[in-house]
């Protein structure tokens, strides 16, 4: 917008309408550039006419039900003697449908590169004090508290609200009241770095979705172990990244400088063919958040210590400002379509039962609905009704697509469930099979691949191990090289998707691909069986 210095009734209306309709499609974010023509020119306004502007953009939000934040300002060279400034905001509403904005926000890196203790000190509000304390909170096990090494999955939320400022647990509040307060919502999935937990983080980047992905560098080491292997499963499985250089008050300038440049040398490769770029000033990391939403090749770097805080505050504001990857206008999409919810973990609750946690990846999930679960080890789905839905830790009535939830099963017996189930609507009618084929790349392999291999294969939610049945056109496989390989699984019969992203491993062996053809099992031979409950009705 270039001024909007008293604007007339009608033309106030209109301002109001057309900011309704930019949140709208942003998910209830929207930045508006004050002192910019239409066609981009920087023009720049007087400090009297930037007042009058900035009033009417209060008002404007007002009317809406939305707050705004000054990004930053800047002097422009225009021909005048009075100096002129355009102005950056951040206009944040809640949308009505929804209780906040949600955003997955991965976090990869190797062994010892600080990445629990980043989200401890991101989260808690408190910095570390350089022996590990911020992260004791995050850990889920005995043994992950006394080696320090993370092993498993675990989630931690920070939230903004809607004026840009941290919601945290510092101020002893509890997760409800950071639901409640905030308006955006970043979920950290905290990944493990060790190699030999490599099958969990795979599993936490292909079950979660999330939406970016986190990689934290440590400036003393630089990249060592892991740390490209994450790179590379980030890459292949097309999820935007940024990185984070982390312990930077252990090391020298020059330390730093030095993990800097083999980051950006790696970056331009052509594998990679990314613009790296480092932010040094709140300015950089607005200008970084945008870019790096509206074209993917950018990569920014943040250099900063969870010890000394020094820059964690770029971090904020560029996770403040960050956009959503997809409009209001695919969610929607999404949801009109049949529910369909992967199932990533299996809980007992003491009084409340069978609690299962994961993603709904289509459609809308209500408490009290009737849905079926499956496949079962002999390829049967089971009828059960969702009792009850927590979201962030917080009861929640109405799950969306696309949301990532815990759903109380009541008196269902565990013991059927298992991690890469699904549970979808009965009219849906789920293809399953035992038998599929994926266009694959081979990105490592010490020897040849051919007929008979054996390999972990990874999709979506699904881990299980698969034979390779035939190399399509070649007997068999080299590294780097492409083909359409047909797999079949070895235990029991799994609900995949045409189109849906692969990734397997053994041993050093991994490739990627999608999956390109499903021989599917018909559900009149596996047609649809009960479970043993009390008072539930056959099909």
């Amino acid at each position: 917008q270039l001024k909007l210095v008293n604007p007339s009734q009608y033309r106030f209306e209109h301002l109001v309408t057309q900011m309704k309709w930019r949140l709208q499609e942003g998910r209830g974010e929207a930045v508006y550039q004050i002192g910019v023509e239409d066609n981009g020119l920087l023009v720049g306004l007087s400090e009297e006419e930037m007042r009058a502007s900035l009033k009417t953009l209060r008002r404007m939000a007002e009317k809406v039900g939305a707050d705004i934040t000054v990004l930053r300002e800047r002097e422009v060279d225009y021909d005048s003697d009075v100096p002129r400034k355009i102005t950056e905001v951040l206009v944040r509403k809640v949308p009505d449908n929804q209780q906040f904005l949600d955003l997955r926000v991965a976090v990869l890196g190797n062994v010892d590169s600080g990445k629990s203790t980043l989200l401890g000190v991101l989260t808690q509000g408190e910095l570390d004090n350089g022996r590990g304390r911020a992260r004791l909170n995050l850990f889920r096990h005995l043994h992950e508290i006394q080696s320090g090494r993370t092993s498993s999955i675990s989630f931690e939320i920070l939230g903004f609200n809607s004026k840009g400022e941290v919601v945290n647990y510092s101020d002893s509040r509890t997760a409800e009241e950071i639901c409640e307060s905030s308006s955006k919502m970043i979920t950290f999935i905290d990944l493990a770095g060790h190699h030999k937990y490599l099958k969990t983080t795979i599993f936490g980047l292909t079950s979660y979705c999330p939406d970016f992905a986190m990689l934290v560098v440590s400036a003393n080491t630089g990249i060592a172990g892991t740390t490209r292997e994450h790179l590379g499963l980030a890459m292949a499985l097309k999820v935007p990244f940024f990185i984070v250089i982390s312990k930077v008050d252990l090391c020298s300038k020059a330390t730093v400088e030095r993990t800097v440049k083999q980051l950006e040398r790696i970056l331009k490769q052509p594998g990679c063919n990314k613009l790296p770029l480092l932010v040094n000033s709140d300015d950089d990391a607005v200008t970084a958040a945008q870019q790096f939403a509206q074209s993917p090749n950018i990569t920014p770097i943040f250099t900063l210590s969870s010890v000394s805080g020094e820059n964690l505050d770029l971090l904020k504001v560029f996770l403040n400002i960050l956009p959503p990857l997809t409009n209001s206008k695919e969610q929607e999409e999404l949801m009109q379509q049949l529910t369909e919810f992967q199932v990533d973990e299996i809980y007992t609750v003491p009084e409340v039962g069978t609690v299962v946690g994961g993603t709904l990846s289509s459609g809308i999930c209500r408490e009290g609905e009737n849905l079926v679960v499956g496949p079962t080890d002999d390829g049967k789905f089971l009828r059960l009704k969702v009792c009850s839905i927590q979201r962030n830790r917080s009861a929640c009535r109405v799950l969306r697509a696309g949301q990532a939830a815990t759903l109380a099963l009541g008196p269902f017996d565990r013991s059927l469930l298992r991690k890469g189930m699904v549970m979808v609507s009965p009219e849906m009618n789920p293809t399953i099979c035992s038998v599929f084929e994926a266009e694959i790349v081979l990105l490592f392999h010490a020897t040849t691949f051919r007929k008979g291999f054996q390999v972990t294969v990874h999709v979506g939610n699904v881990r299980q191990t698969a034979i390779v049945e035939k190399i399509h056109g070649k007997d068999k496989l080299r590294t780097g090289e492409k083909a359409v390989v047909c797999f079949r699984f070895i235990k029991h019969p799994e609900y995949l998707k045409i189109g849906a992203k692969l990734l397997f491993r053994e041993g050093v062996t991994k490739g990627i691909g999608h999956v390109t053809n499903l021989q599917a099992i018909t559900t009149k031979e596996n047609g649809l069986e009960e479970s043993l409950g009390p008072g539930q009705l056959s099909f």
